[in-house]
């Protein structure tokens, strides 16, 4: 047995996408008008379903309310690229970008030696931001 996926639910799938392909996944299936979307990251895949999937399998579906209880973790390799990321994603970079992600928390240097931010995706869900200090 393997973990082979995570299933976000969006209610807004084409900056769902714009956000999870700034992050450097790559799109394999679906897209912006399609009810299901998959994105690959090595041998994890992300699948994006709207809330209209949901209510398909379960017609009493919610969305979930109050605090979450993960977040995904990208590796930005260096310090420059988690805030370069950052800004891509929050429309602070070259002018021209749109924000696709809310802020949590500014990029900062972290006391476990990580440059590290927190962004939320359109749904809201947490996205750290991360890469180890030279």
């Amino acid at each position: 047995m393997k973990l082979d996926a995570i299933s976000i639910i969006t209610a807004d799938m084409p900056t769902a996408i714009a956000f999870y392909s700034a992050l450097g996944l790559e799109l394999v299936d679906g897209g912006p008008d399609a009810p299901h979307t998959e994105f690959t990251s090595g041998a994890l895949r992300i699948l994006l379903d709207t809330e209209a999937v949901m209510l398909g399998i379960d017609p009493e579906w919610t969305p979930p309310t109050g605090g979450h209880k993960m977040s995904l973790a990208f590796d930005c390799t260096t310090a420059e690229a988690v805030d370069e990321t950052f800004a891509q994603l929050t429309g602070r970079g070259d002018g021209d970008s749109k924000p696709v992600a809310g802020i949590v928390h500014e990029p900062w240097d972290a006391f476990w030696g990580q440059r590290y931010a927190v962004v939320s995706d359109p749904d809201g869900n947490k996205v750290d931001l991360f890469a180890a200090l030279d």
